[in-house]
């Protein structure tokens, strides 16, 4: 009865409800393997937007939970309370969209899967109306910058963006590399001091707040 009565008093909360039991998905017929995953609440103005869960986050319902959420936060050296504290935290698709097929790791959310999934995301930053966001990874920035990430080139150029501030919608977005140990991005000539200089400005965003 709680949580009812507050979706009712701020939107953003009825927009988390309606997210938690969504099951979109699951009726087209994609073979996602958990509920949906993120966290966050009123009043944050800083986003940080991922690919879609891993299985640990699938598991415990919050995100950057395993390995490349502790990278994460070494990266942006915060601590657990403080991470969860300073960043709305959702991704480009909610639920944990299990394995690959006959392969290793998990697998890709396909491009239907993102279209169902991207009126939460429109929605969180149309009610947080957020200063700072942070897309993590390809699909990430991708759709919070397709005009600038697909620019020249059907692939995503890392190296074109890691390190540059855009801005959307008032909001400054300072993109970052998907930090999975799998990704040989950071260890590439160059891609480091691309790294840090992200990493910096966020930090100032952060500390400006």
């Amino acid at each position: 009865m709680r949580e009812h009565h507050d979706a009712q008093a701020d939107p953003l909360l009825a927009v988390q409800a309606a997210c938690r039991s969504c099951r979109a998905c699951h009726e087209a017929g994609f073979p996602v393997e958990s509920l949906s995953v993120f966290e966050g609440r009123p009043g944050q103005r800083a986003y940080l937007l991922g690919q879609a869960p891993g299985i640990v986050e699938g598991d415990e319902r919050r995100p950057w939970r395993g390995r490349a959420g502790k990278q994460l936060r070494r990266w942006l050296q915060l601590d657990e309370e403080q991470f969860y504290a300073t960043f709305y935290i959702a991704s480009v698709t909610r639920c944990y969209p299990g394995r690959v097929p006959g392969g290793r790791g998990d697998r890709a959310p396909s491009p239907p899967e993102r279209a169902l999934c991207a009126r939460w995301r429109d929605d969180e930053l149309a009610l947080l109306r957020p200063r700072l966001i942070v897309p993590v990874g390809g699909l990430a920035i991708q759709g919070l910058l397709p005009e600038i990430a697909g620019k020249g080139s059907a692939a995503l150029r890392l190296t074109d963006l890691i390190g540059e501030r855009f801005e959307r919608d008032g909001a400054t977005v300072i993109p970052l590399p998907h930090p999975s140990g799998a990704s040989s991005w950071p260890h590439q000539p160059g891609n480091r001091e691309r790294l840090d200089r992200a990493l910096a400005a966020i930090r100032a965003e952060l500390a400006a707040r």
